[in-house]
């Protein structure tokens, strides 16, 4: 019952502080000189009318401000909660002006702060997990060579120069995200025939020894775009790559180009793959995501970061990239603008 009354917000529907200050003082007022009037004109002593009507008017005045600086009480109690590491909180944002407003956007605030530390914990679960695993392999193979079980051959220095390569593949994605995310990462901007920039990324793809084939289609065959060539070849590359490996032995994967209405390209790369779940695809360009993780189709089995990087280097071309909807297999999707306008923060 008590929380109850604490909970009263009677001035919750007026839309203005000003208004509900206005209030407060015609209704204190009000109420302190109809409790005078009433007791003047039944014979009790003026000290007594005072005293009494100024006791009854301070209940008044406090119920009611009680209502309307309770949310800025408890955004007080969460903005403390919030230093100590607790973002679960949040303000019951019932009034209707301007307090009511900054209890919404504290709110918001609060849930992007809780998503912000859930990405971060994740982040550093799933790099920890990731490092881990080639450092572990590299150590096996060091000691044993060191403890003569293995011979220093050929085999071990191979061994030992993978796990090291994909380490250092690693960590030059993350680096490379974390300066796509922060937009610190100018776009060398130029025109380009994107039937020759394809053909030359297929043929690369074709070179890694994959028991698929590539087929390629431009319309028109003069297709021009404008773009940071690096990085456009770095999203080609990595889509080519998975749709490589999630094709059949056998399969095909299909690249092609069109221009867009009004201006712009669309680049798209399918495979015969088992495709991508509809209710998965959203997920796909998340940090970390693999193949096999709930049905989502990305890196399979390398750093999990080449569709995060290839979305954030796309969205700062003005861009755009998707999982498309597809028959058979995974189609993804870019579309480049006519004019790129860099984000200055992706």
């Amino acid at each position: 019952m008590r929380r109850l009354w604490l909970d009263l917000r009677p001035l919750d529907p007026v839309r203005s502080i000003k208004a509900k200050l206005g209030i407060l003082v015609i209704v204190s007022v009000s109420f302190a000189g109809a409790f005078t009037a009433i007791g003047v004109s039944t014979g009790i002593r003026a000290r007594y009318v005072v005293l009494t009507a100024t006791v009854l008017s301070l209940i008044v005045t406090q119920f009611l401000a009680h209502g309307m600086t309770s949310p800025l009480r408890r955004m007080t109690a969460a903005a403390r909660a919030m230093a100590a590491g607790d973002y679960s909180r949040r303000i019951r944002a019932t009034s209707q002006d301007e307090v009511g407003e900054l209890a919404n956007a504290f709110n918001q605030m609060a849930a992007d702060l809780e998503t912000a530390d859930r990405q971060r914990r994740e982040l550093i679960a799933n790099v920890s997990h990731e490092l881990r695993t080639p450092i572990s392999a590299l150590r096996a193979v060091l000691e044993n060579v060191v403890d003569g079980v293995t011979d220093p051959d050929d085999a071990a220095v191979k061994a030992a120069l993978f796990q090291t390569e994909r380490l250092g593949r690693l960590v030059g994605e993350l680096l490379d995200l974390s300066r796509l995310e922060a937009g610190a990462v100018p776009l060398d901007l130029s025109d380009f025939e994107v039937g020759t920039f394809l053909a030359l990324a297929v043929d690369e793809a074709a070179a890694a020894g994959r028991p698929v084939r590539f087929a390629l289609s431009v319309d028109p065959p003069q297709l021009t775009a404008r773009a940071d060539q690096a990085r456009l070849h770095q999203v080609v590359a990595n889509l080519l790559d998975n749709a490589a490996k999630h094709s059949p032995s056998g399969g095909e994967v299909r690249v092609g180009a069109r221009s867009l209405p009004g201006g712009g390209v669309r680049i798209e790369v399918a495979d015969e793959g088992p495709g991508i779940p509809a209710g998965q695809r959203h997920r796909v360009f998340e940090r970390f995501t693999r193949g096999g993780d709930g049905g989502e189709q990305t890196t399979g089995g390398g750093t999990g970061l080449g569709l995060a990087i290839a979305r954030w280097a796309i969205e700062l071309h003005g861009g755009t990239i998707e999982v498309a909807p597809s028959a058979r297999g995974a189609l993804i999707r870019v579309d480049l603008p006519a004019d790129p306008e860099p984000l200055t923060n992706a």
